[in-house]
C-alpha cells in the first residue's frame, strides 16, 4: 500500500523544518520526501491531506522498564508477581507507549528474559508495541543495586558467562550497574559498585558480540569506571563534574538523563507509598540532577532521551514528559526533539533506519494538529496525536484505519 501525507509541516528528526511537504510511504519505507508540488503521487495511494499538521519521526526512548508499572514500591510489587502476570503487564505498558508516539524503546532491566518473548510478539504483529532494543537482566554485583532485575555477579570469568547468556538470549544492548541506585535498599548512589575490571570485561565480552553497554551511573566515580572501559552511554549521570563530564565528551560518551524518575519520585509525599529510603535520595539529588543535565547540554554532550519510564508515577504513556523536563531546563524544543530521534537512534545504533524522516527510512513517524517547537507539552496530549505509523502502518491515533 502506498500512502501520500501532503501538504504538512515537517520536523525531520536532523534539525530542519519544512513547510508544505509530501511524505510518500511504501510498504514500510519512505520512498520520498519533498515539496507537494514535486513529489509524484502514484495512481491508487492512499490521499492524507496534512494542512496544518505537523510530521515527525517515531520518537524513542533509551530507558524503559516495561516490567515496571509506575507502582509506588516498584521493587516489593515485582517481587509479589508471577512472571506471567508481569510479562502480561509489560504488554499492557507496550501498548500504551506506542499510542503516545514512541515507536521505539530501549529496555534496560527486565525481571527476566521474557522482554525478547515481548519483542517477538510485538515484531510478528501479535500486539500492538514499539520496536524494542531489550537488555534482558541488569549485571550488578552481588546484593547490588538493580538486583531484582538483574543478575548479580562477582568477579570477571562470571561477568564474562553473564554477557554471553544475555546475548544469546536476545539482548540488543548490556546493562550493568557501576554505582548504587535510589529504589534498591541498602545502596548508595554515589558508591561504586562493579569494579572497573568487572565493567571493561563486561565491554570486551558484549563488543565482541558486536553490542553497546548503557551504565547505570548517579555518581561520578562509578561513571568514570564506565566511561574509561568504554560503556556507549551513562545513565542518570546526576551526579556529573567535570571530570566525569569531560570524559564523556572525549570519548563521545551519551548521556540518557532521565530527568523523570527523579522528579516523579521526589514530588511524592511521604504518606505515598514510595520507600523512605528512595525518596530521600531522590529528593537529595534532584537539584544536583538538573544542574548536571544543564552542564551537559551547556558542554555538547550527546543526550539521548530516557524517561525510566516504569519507575515510582513515571507512567508508560507518559514518556513525553522528559522532553517538557529537558526543556523547561533549558535545551531548546528542537533540540528536544532530535535527542529523541535522531540521536537517540545513534546511540542505541539504528540510526541507519529510523531517527529521521528522509528517502530510504523506515516510515515510522507521528502525525500531530498542533506544533510542538511552539509548545513541547503537545507531545504530551492525546487529543493532538492524529496518527502513529510504525513501519509504514497507522498503529495509532484516528488514522489507524489507514492500513
Amino acid at each position: 500500500m502506498t500512502i501520500a501525507i501532503q501538504h504538512v509541516r515537517l520536523i525531520d528528526g536532523a534539525g530542519a523544518v519544512r513547510e508544505g511537504t509530501t511524505v510518500l510511504v511504501r510498504h514500510t519505507k519512505i520512498v520520498a520526501v519533498g515539496p507537494s508540488n514535486e513529489v509524484r503521487i502514484p495512481n491508487g495511494a492512499t490521499r492524507i491531506n496534512g494542512r496544518g499538521l505537523t510530521v515527525l519521526p517515531g520518537l524513542i526512548d533509551c530507558h524503559v522498564h516495561l516490567c515496571l508499572g509506575g507502582e509506588a514500591d516498584v521493587v516489593k510489587t515485582l517481587e509479589s508477581e508471577q512472571p506471567s502476570y508481569t510479562l502480561l503487564k509489560s504488554a499492557t505498558h507496550a501498548k500504551a507507549t506506542i499510542e503516545a508516539g514512541f515507536t521505539t524503546v530501549r529496555d534496560v532491566g527486565s525481571r527476566d528474559h521474557s522482554i525478547f518473548t515481548l519483542k517477538q510478539a510485538i515484531d510478528s504483529g501479535m500486539m500492538p508495541g514499539p520496536r524494542i532494543v531489550g537488555a534482558g537482566l541488569a549485571i550488578c554485583m552481588i546484593g547490588g543495586h538493580a538486583r531484582f532485575i538483574g543478575q548479580e555477579v562477582a568477579g570477571v570469568a562470571q561477568v564474562r558467562k553473564v554477557v554471553a547468556e544475555q546475548v544469546a538470549a536476545g539482548a540488543g544492548v548490556i546493562k550493568v550497574i557501576a554505582s548504587g541506585g535510589v529504589l534498591t535498599p541498602g545502596t548508595s548512589p554515589d558508591d561504586v559498585q562493579m569494579t572497573a575490571e568487572e565493567i571493561a570485561a563486561a565491554v570486551n565480552a558484549a563488543r565482541q558480540a558486536g553490542k553497546p553497554v548503557a551504565a547505570h551511573a548517579h555518581g561520578a566515580s562509578g561513571m568514570k569506571h564506565a566511561i574509561q572501559a568504554g560503556a556507549r552511554s551513562i545513565e542518570h549521570a546526576t551526579l556529573l563534574d567535570e571530570e566525569s563530564g569531560a570524559l564523556m565528551k572525549r570519548y563521545g560518551v551519551y548521556m540518557v538523563p532521565t530527568l523523570s524518575a527523579l522528579a516523579t519520585t521526589a514530588a511524592c509525599r511521604p504518606s505515598c507509598g514510595i520507600p523512605e529510603s528512595a525518596l530521600a535520595k531522590a529528593r537529595a539529588m534532584t537539584n544536583r540532577h538538573k544542574t548536571s543535565f544543564k552542564q551537559a547540554y551547556d558542554n555538547d554532550i550527546f543526550i539521548a532521551m530516557g524517561t525510566d519510564a516504569g519507575t515510582p508515577f513515571n507512567f508508560h504513556g507518559e514518556n513525553a514528559q522528559e522532553l517538557e523536563r529537558m526543556v523547561a531546563l533549558g535545551m531548546s524544543p528542537m533540540d528536544a526533539i532530535i535527542a529523541s530521534t535522531a540521536t537517540a537512534a545513534k546511540l542505541i545504533g539504528i540510526h541507519k533506519s529510523v531517527g529521521i524522516l528522509t528517502k530510504g527510512m523506515e516510515a515510522d513517524l507521528v502525525i500531530l494538529n498542533r506544533n510542538p517547537l511552539r509548545r513541547i507539552e503537545v507531545l504530551r496530549d492525546r487529543d493532538t496525536i492524529v496518527g502513529v505509523m510504525k513501519a509504514g502502518k497507522f498503529v495509532a491515533g484516528p488514522l489507524v484505519e489507514k492500513r
